[in-house]
């Protein structure tokens, strides 16, 4: 089955978004060691796991949607979901608190992201200028440090927010090269303690493969804190007539740095404040959860080629949806305090898409 098939139905699109030949895989993975990226000199080399992980997202390309086009700049959103191997070649994922004075998801764990400036602005450059605002990741990668670097990786499907946008993640890999023989700085310890929560409470990571499982994937010498099962909760949810699975991951602090705000101020300050003493009253473990959670899940469905152990949606993203609600005009400019979308308008879309039928 192609790519391509991916425009018949969210079914289809669900097994075909994971249908990349395995000698498509093969040869990618050899351009990758070609090209230096896993080298055996390297302090933290990409595991064979997480080489064929990386060439599956490369290979990956996304079913065309036209709608986004068309939609206004108030309906624009995207976020970076942006790897980098840790100290033993295992990919892991950047991740924020919001702070308290950022109008949506204030205290939630989310991606760096967030609504376009631009009619024209491309979704990953909409990705980078937000995670260069909020964490401090240099949207110039001519400024980004050396050995580092940031590769842009693949696009997800489009989901949609509970704000009535259309949000694209963009995946993106940060390297550390080998420069003159010498061995790659680690991305880990060197490059992320570097980021800056300027717009954020806090800047974190998780273990990327660990959201397809049920428990925290626990490797020789390393602790979590609690139990293995504190990793995730899920359970399905009724939304607007349909079945929705609802995702919570608890991702361990106790075995990395977190960064938070250098200068803390409004609502950073009181959300930085409170992560502060929720840790020392023993908070050891960040909640993420919601369309985040989702787009992990699905992210990582893709780079590993893998289902999940627990129950969830089998399509990725809600294009379907989303050009529902735009052929019944319901994705017009946004008008700050006025009407958005009811109840009704997401029930007729959703049941549209399910009937497989655009509605006019």
């Amino acid at each position: 089955m192609s790519l391509e098939s991916l425009e018949k139905d969210s079914q289809t699109s669900a097994d075909s978004a994971r249908d990349i030949s395995e000698r498509d895989v093969k040869e990618i993975i050899e351009s990758i060691k070609e090209a230096q990226y896993f080298d055996a000199s390297s302090m933290a080399p990409l595991t064979p796991a997480s080489v064929a992980a990386i060439a599956r997202l490369r290979a990956y390309k996304p079913p065309p949607f036209t709608i986004w086009d068309k939609l206004p700049l108030s309906r624009k959103a995207a976020v970076l979901i942006l790897l980098f191997a840790d100290r033993r070649g295992d990919l892991r994922v950047v991740l924020t608190m919001r702070a308290s004075t950022l109008r949506n998801y204030s205290g939630q764990a989310a991606f760096p992201g967030g609504k376009a400036d631009t009619l024209d602005e491309k979704p990953f450059d909409i990705a980078r200028r937000e995670a260069c605002e909020e964490i401090g990741l240099p949207r110039d990668d001519s400024k980004i440090p050396r050995p580092f670097r940031i590769e842009h990786l693949c696009q997800l499907p489009f989901s949609f927010a509970k704000t009535a946008l259309a949000v694209r993640p963009c995946v993106a890999f940060l390297h550390s090269d080998v420069i003159d023989g010498e061995k790659a700085a680690s991305v880990e310890e060197s490059m992320i303690p570097r980021l800056d929560a300027k717009e954020v409470a806090a800047v974190f990571s998780a273990p990327f493969h660990n959201f397809l499982r049920e428990e925290d994937e626990v490797r020789a010498g390393d602790q979590v804190a609690g139990m293995t099962s504190d990793w995730y909760q899920g359970q399905w949810m009724d939304f607007h007539g349909s079945q929705w699975r609802m995702h919570n991951f608890y991702v361990p602090i106790n075995n990395q740095k977190v960064t938070k705000p250098k200068v803390r101020e409004g609502g950073q300050a009181s959300i930085a404040e409170q992560l502060d003493e929720e840790e020392e009253d023993g908070m050891m473990r960040y909640r993420v959860w919601g369309m985040t959670a989702r787009m992990l899940v699905d992210a990582a469905r893709l780079a590993y080629g893998e289902e999940p152990e627990f129950e969830h949606n089998t399509h990725f993203g809600d294009e379907p949806m989303i050009e529902n609600l735009y052929k019944m005009n319901r994705l017009g400019e946004k008008i700050p305090g006025g009407p958005d979308l009811t109840d009704a308008d997401i029930k007729t879309a959703r049941d549209a898409t399910a009937a497989g039928v655009a509605k006019i």
